[in-house]
């Protein structure tokens, strides 16, 4: 595949190596995927993993390794994670071209695979 499917912003890459280093798994990576839930249909998802599978996508960005999901892989391309924090709350965010709708509260979205745009 060329290019990243997601890309990290100065931001992510400080928190997730930050998540990393402080994870009770030694050798312990980001696994970004979707997961059906939310009032929207989808939500982001995210685990520490120590191993990549078969299929998976895996994104190098500094010294940090994202795996992705295969079947999150056409949900995801061109997407942009950040991290922000703010007065009363901070997270990750996805900056995702594909995202259709999302709900009132933030907490799901919509999102038209990459596939059918082509189709």
């Amino acid at each position: 595949m060329k290019g990243n499917v997601i890309t990290l912003t100065p931001a992510a890459i400080e928190r997730v190596r930050s998540l990393i280093n402080n994870s009770e798994k030694q050798g312990a990576m980001l696994r970004v995927g979707i997961e059906k839930g939310g009032c929207a249909g989808l939500h982001y998802a995210m685990d520490y993993v120590t191993e990549i599978l078969a299929g998976d996508e895996v994104v190098n960005q500094d010294d940090i390794t994202i795996v992705i999901d295969p079947k999150a892989i056409l949900y995801l391309l061109g997407t942009e994670m950040d991290f922000v924090e703010d007065k009363f709350s901070s997270g990750f965010k996805f900056n995702n071209p594909n995202e259709t709708s999302a709900c009132g509260c933030g907490e799901s979205v919509e999102i038209t695979p990459i596939e059918a745009f082509n189709t």
